[in-house]
């Protein structure tokens, strides 16, 4: 299985790191970016989700909401939010639900257990509205930031041609 432009983004139901409970449904009427990482505390990971971090307040102006996440533990994740001084929600997805939901294992050149950098742009609607495969961790944020910021002010929740 796997998410694809222009249809419902798959659901789900999770706890985060800080023992935050997650539903997509929940965040209906908000831009989600979901972004999933291979592995907490690298040097990529860390970049990019520290660019998300900074970023933070302009996703919020634009009523998204930022989530990452991995395969990696609960501790390692709490472990990666305090070092990063990360703010938004990081889903430990041990067991590849997400992952696989999404159709992102196999991160790290092709490692299996890993995410894949891969990120999902899901519209207030709950459609993906993109898909990003390849991804610079030190631009990334910037890029999401750059298409959300199109989207919001041309008022279109449709995905691109």
């Amino acid at each position: 299985m796997s998410a694809h432009v222009g249809q419902p983004a798959p659901s789900f139901t999770a706890r985060s790191d800080d023992g935050r409970l997650i539903r997509l449904a929940d965040l209906r009427g908000r831009w989600v970016v979901l972004y999933f990482y291979p592995r907490a505390g690298t040097p990529g990971c860390s970049l990019e989700a520290r660019r998300f971090e900074e970023a933070l307040p302009e996703f919020e102006r634009l009523h998204a909401a930022v989530i990452g996440v991995s395969t990696d533990t609960e501790a390692r994740q709490a472990n990666f939010r305090d070092r990063c001084g990360l703010s938004f929600p990081l889903i430990p997805d041990g067991d590849r639900t997400l992952c696989r939901a999404y159709g992102v294992t196999g991160g790290l050149g092709g490692l299996l257990g890993l995410a894949a950098r891969q990120t999902f742009l899901i519209d207030p609607a709950g459609l993906v509205a993109r898909h990003w495969r390849l991804v610079n961790p030190a631009t990334h944020a910037a890029d999401v930031l750059r298409e959300l910021r199109e989207r919001s002010s041309a008022g279109s929740k449709a995905p691109p041609a």
